[in-house]
């Protein structure tokens, strides 16, 4: 009989200063967000170090009293307490999680301090970034910004490998020679160059595509944006009704997802997934990521997906907006939805929210993703938006051109039809130049 071997957690502490600037609610917050990405990483929490000061230590981030009670804590093997994590006891810990991103200097200090690997908030991102990426696009732009951010911390590592690493002479041991740290920088900058000339000719490719997809008639875009794990995925599938990744996770999913709102409308309107985004985003991600988020530039409306159960949903707000505006997506027309509205409590707390939602933000939509009268009533919200700048006409089409009448239902909407012993009346509404050109093809065929 074969052994099922179940793959072991690794195990992991947080550690993170909190700032006079900073509120109690606003550092729990970001505490837990941390603790997802680790989740996300696959690393178990089993303690938080926590510790107020006016500003981070420069030699090592944490002051030297918390240094050596992580220290302790982690050369004895011990879980937080005996209530959370119980079954962690005597587990090793893999790794200390800061919820800052700290100088290679303070990284070091603080891993040979302590006892073992330190990884700050941008590491773990990146890392996550790292695993989830599928596409081509996306694990060259994940690979810059690891390079990016390794490429400082090389020293710190050669200060670690001793004298051995620090000169690579040339012929015979003499004369000018390079550093390993050197050598691995240039290539570094080399590597670098190499995948932004991949990336340029990628998004030539995008452009093109774009192009194509905006230059068919009748097409409209959607971008859903908000924060990760806001639930974007679930919508994107409800309103699609494709198959996308859903999972509680942070950063599930990474690559932009495209699929056609469902069922089809006048205009066709194309949903795009962006990346989700996080508090404290670090600018190397957000300048990788540009072309990712690119959709939601292209589209003509923004869905703006917010966890109404989350109790710091008004931060996350904020975030989104500020990365929006980083990347020059203000201006484009934006849905605020709140989703998850069945995950803040029963009935009356539900109602609550709503009333509370709505009069703060009078033009939002208040609803669950898992509902389908919910997703019905906004993807109505989204075919009349499009339809706006439509018209409407009345063609007549003789009975001897009837092949004609498969490019009404391309290009526009059927609204009615009358007939006589010569054609039919069709009633029909969509672009003006769509309406346009089928006026002058059925005026041709008469």
């Amino acid at each position: 009989m074969q052994t099922v071997v179940k793959e072991k957690l690794r195990c992991a502490v947080v550690a993170a200063v909190q700032l006079p600037n900073v509120s109690d609610a606003e550092f729990e917050a970001s505490l837990a967000e941390l603790r997802e990405l680790a989740k996300t990483l696959g690393f178990k929490v089993v303690h938080s170090f926590v510790q107020k000061r006016t500003g981070f230590d420069t030699t090592a981030y944490l002051g030297a009293g918390k240094r050596q009670e992580i220290s302790v804590f982690v050369s004895n093997r011990l879980p937080a307490d005996d209530s959370a994590d119980a079954d962690a006891d005597g587990d090793f810990i893999d790794a200390i999680l800061v919820d800052h991103e700290i100088s290679p200097s303070q990284a070091r200090n603080l891993e040979k301090e302590v006892g073992c690997e330190v990884m700050d908030r941008t590491m773990v991102i990146l890392e996550i970034f790292h695993r989830n990426a599928r596409s081509r696009a996306a694990r060259a732009q994940v690979e810059i910004a690891r390079l990016g951010y390794m490429a400082p911390r090389l020293r710190e590592a050669a200060k670690l490998a001793g004298p051995q690493g620090r000169q690579r002479s040339g012929s015979g041991g003499r004369g000018a020679g390079e550093s390993h740290t050197e050598l691995d920088r240039r290539k570094i900058r080399d590597r670098i160059a190499e995948l932004q000339l991949e990336i340029v000719a990628m998004e030539a490719e995008r452009k093109t595509q774009r192009a194509r997809r905006q230059g068919r008639q009748g097409l409209a875009g959607v971008a859903l944006v908000g924060y990760t794990n806001a639930g974007k995925s679930t919508l994107m599938r409800a309103l699609t009704g494709s198959e996308v990744l859903v999972a509680n996770k942070l950063f599930a999913t990474l690559d932009t997802t495209v699929r056609t709102l469902y069922p089809d409308s006048t205009p066709r309107v194309l949903v795009s997934d962006t990346v989700g985004f996080i508090k404290n985003l670090p600018h190397g991600l957000v300048a990788s990521f540009k072309s990712t988020l690119d959709e939601a530039l292209d589209a003509a409306l923004l869905l703006h997906v917010i966890d109404a159960s989350d109790p710091g949903f008004e931060r996350q707000l904020e975030v989104t907006d500020k990365v929006l505006a980083e990347i020059g997506a203000e201006d484009v027309p934006k849905l605020r939805v709140f989703n998850k509205i069945d995950h803040v409590g029963d009935e009356a707390a539900q109602a609550e929210c709503e009333a509370a939602l709505r009069a703060k933000y009078p033009s939002c939509v208040v609803m669950s993703a898992r509902r389908p009268h919910e997703v019905a009533s906004l993807r109505a919200q989204i075919v009349a938006f499009f339809q706006q700048g439509l018209i409407e006409a009345e063609l007549f089409l003789p009975w001897s051109a009837q092949q004609l009448r498969g490019k009404i239902y391309a290009n526009c909407e059927l609204l009615g039809e009358r007939a006589d012993d010569n054609g039919a009346f069709l009633r029909i509404r969509g672009e003006r130049d769509a309406v346009q050109h089928l006026s002058e093809q059925f005026a041709q065929a008469q």
